[in-house]
């Protein structure tokens, strides 16, 4: 893969086949287990998730309960408790202003929905979603995590990771398929990346879902690490590639706008 930044001295967690990290990053691994879609959750599949062992997920969900982050829910499974709610509620308040004038104006330049996503380990979590004055809707929503590979914001934020931070990721996802047009295999992955730079965007042409077509771009923090991403999000049978890439210059503009908010 051609380098993209000095890899780091560290070592590199390596997906859910690692249970390397403090105690913190596995507490931390095991409470967005538990935040993730589809709970309550079991032990088994939050350890899994969170890349630790069992026994050591079973403790860090018991302190979690007490101090009311995590609520135990029949059948030995885990939701969000109400102190983790209370948190996100407090995030959620003390956003910037400027965020959401950010994303409006994007909305409003290109007609079409905007998204803004975090990055976490090998996943973007959608933050933010501003529908487009289309007459469709997408399917995507506030809290949805997806893949790296598959998205235009993934790929953005991939294209500004260190090489073997971006190798360690291939190795632990596998590049699985959601649609034939998903970019599966290494050398096809490491060569859009280099795209990526290039342009300063991504797109992604059906690669994560059918007749979906989005461009993206990856929000950088003060160290130049992505943080997340923006992407403007179209539909196959209304917006052509050609003209979804006329968005580059909004897009990229939105996303430098958005660094220091983030």
């Amino acid at each position: 893969m051609p380098s993209n930044a000095e890899e780091s001295s560290g070592s590199v967690r390596t997906g859910r086949s690692s249970a390397a990290g403090s105690a913190a990053e596995k507490s931390l691994r095991v409470l967005e287990a538990v935040a993730a879609p589809g709970g309550p959750h079991r032990l088994t599949d939050v350890a899994a998730a969170a890349a630790v062992p069992k026994s050591s997920a079973f403790r860090i969900l018991a302190s979690l309960v007490d101090q009311g982050f995590v609520r135990q829910a029949p059948e030995s499974r885990y939701v969000v408790g109400p102190r983790l709610r209370a948190l996100s509620a407090l995030v959620d308040g003390g956003e910037p202003a400027g965020v959401g004038r950010v994303l409006d104006e994007l909305r409003r330049t290109t007609g079409q929905t905007v998204h803004l996503a975090l990055h976490s380990g090998e996943t973007i979590t959608y933050i933010r979603k501003l529908e487009g004055d289309q007459p469709f809707r997408t399917a995507s929503r506030v809290g949805m995590r997806m893949p790296l590979h598959t998205t235009a914001i993934g790929k953005g934020v991939l294209a500004h990771l260190p090489a073997g931070e971006v190798t360690g990721l291939v190795a632990a996802t596998g590049l699985p398929g959601r649609t034939p047009n998903t970019l599966t295999t290494p050398q096809a992955l490491y060569a859009q990346l280099a795209a990526v730079r290039s342009l300063g965007y991504a797109i992604d042409d059906e690669e994560n879902e059918p007749t979906i077509r989005c461009i993206g771009a990856a929000v950088l923090g003060p160290s130049g690490r992505p943080v997340g991403g923006i992407s403007v999000t179209t539909v196959t049978f209304l917006v052509s590639r050609e003209e979804i890439e006329s968005y580059a210059p909004a897009l990229r503009a939105a996303a430098e706008a958005l660094a220091p908010l983030l």
